[in-house]
Formats: C-alpha cells, sequence, structure tokens
C-alpha cells in the first residue's frame, strides 16, 4: 500500500532538512506547479525549474526546517500548516504559513503556499 496525501506532503516538507536540491525535486511531479500568494514568493512550473531554482532559495534560507503543524486532507488536496525555521544572514528565523497541496500518486503535483512575508521581513531587520 502507498503513501496516503497526508504522508507524501509530510514527506516532502520534511526533506527540506536535507538541503538537498535533488532529493526534494524528485518529490514532486515533472508537471510540478509551485505557486506563492506572498510579496517575497515566486513561482515556477516543472520540475526542472523547480529544481534549478532550489540551490538559491536554500542557500538564501539556511538550516531551513518546516515543521508540519497538523494537516487536513481532502482526498488527495491537503492544506498543511507549517512553522517555517531558518538562520538567514545568522538572523533566527520563524515564519507561520499554510500550503494548499496537490498530491498525485506519491509526488507533489501543485503547491500553494501562502506566508507572512512582512514577519518575515521584520525579523531579519528589513522593516520596523
Amino acid at each position: 500500500m502507498g503513501l496516503t496525501p497526508i504522508e507524501v506532503v509530510e514527506r516532502y516538507l520534511a526533506s527540506f532538512t536535507t538541503g538537498d536540491p535533488d532529493r526534494i525535486a524528485s518529490l514532486v511531479t515533472a508537471d510540478f506547479e509551485n505557486r506563492h500568494h506572498s510579496a517575497l514568493g515566486g513561482g515556477c512550473t516543472g520540475r526542472a525549474a523547480y529544481r534549478e531554482r532550489l540551490p538559491g532559495f536554500l542557500a538564501d534560507l539556511p538550516e531551513l526546517r518546516y515543521e508540519s503543524q497538523g494537516p487536513i486532507a481532502e482526498g488527495f488536496r491537503v492544506a498543511a500548516p507549517y512553522r517555517l525555521t531558518a538562520r538567514p544572514g545568522g538572523v533566527d528565523v520563524e515564519v507561520h504559513g499554510v500550503m494548499i497541496v496537490q498530491v498525485r500518486g506519491e509526488l507533489v503535483a501543485a503547491r500553494t503556499d501562502y506566508w507572512d512575508s512582512h514577519t518575515f521581513l521584520r525579523q531579519i531587520g528589513e522593516i520596523d
């Protein structure tokens, strides 16, 4: 028996802890849709484009961790609240958000990420 949609999403979130772009990208479909609804976020389409962007994203957020906070599934859609922690520029940051994830088989086919970029900018000293 395969993974449940929640297990697929939790495996995907946990993969960021590895810091390995190949590992993270291996968990999304070839036609993956990466969408962001945050002033600082940027999307892309396709595993190849996503894989190409991951090293920069991971470098910008050293020690990146997503802590899953009770995902809820309806069929193959998962609402996945999370707590993100990282150390950009040696500064500890903590941001809460939620991803709405579409699962296909045992891979992530699409994610729409909602997170508070204002809190992030305040924590890194970019704004008051």
